[in-house]
C-alpha cells in the first residue's frame, strides 16, 4: 500500500541509509548506485554530502538530478523512494559533518568521525535536491 504524504515524509525523515542512484552520462554503463547518509525535514529539500570532483560530485553536476531510496525490513517492508532537481550545490563545511554525523551516529561517536572526516576526506560539497517524484510503499506484515 501506498503511504501518504505525511507518512513518506515522516520515513524519509528518518535516519535512514540511502541508495543514491545518479545517470552515469553513458549509454555502456549502469547509472552509479552506492549508499549515502542524507539530511531531510518533512516539506523541505534533501541533502548531501560528497567529496569534490568525486565522480558522485561529477555526475550529479552533469545529470542535475539524483534519485534516493531508503527502506527498511522491520516491523514491515517499507520504502521510500524519491528523484528530483538538483537546487543547489554549494561548499561542505565541518558544520554539514557534524549535523550528518550527529544524525547517523551515537553521540559519543560524532567527534572522532568529525576529526577523521575534516582530515581525510578532502574537500567536500553539499547537493539540496527538491522533492519532486515519490514512489513509497508499506507491505504491512507480509
Amino acid at each position: 500500500m501506498a503511504l501518504n504524504v505525511e507518512e513518506r515524509q515522516q520515513f524519509l525523515a528518518e535516519p535512514h541509509v540511502a541508495a543514491i542512484a545518479i545517470d552515469s552520462g553513458s549509454a555502456d554503463r549502469a547509472p552509479l548506485v552506492v549508499p549515502v547518509w542524507y539530511q531531510y525535514a518533512p516539506g523541505g529539500d534533501i541533502w548531501i554530502l560528497t567529496g569534490a570532483d568525486s565522480r558522485k560530485d561529477k555526475l550529479i553536476e552533469a545529470a542535475g538530478r539524483f534519485t534516493l531510496l531508503v527502506e527498511r525490513t522491520a516491523p514491515t517492508v517499507r520504502y521510500v523512494s524519491v528523484e528530483g532537481p538538483v537546487t543547489e550545490r554549494i561548499p561542505g563545511t565541518r558544520d554539514h559533518i557534524v549535523e550528518l554525523a550527529s544524525r547517523y551516529l551515537p553521540a559519543d561517536k560524532v567527534d572522532g568521525y568529525v576529526a577523521m572526516a575534516s582530515g581525510d576526506h578532502g574537500e567536500q560539497v553539499v547537493f539540496r535536491m527538491r522533492p519532486q517524484r515519490w514512489v513509497s510503499s508499506d507491505l504491512g506484515a507480509f
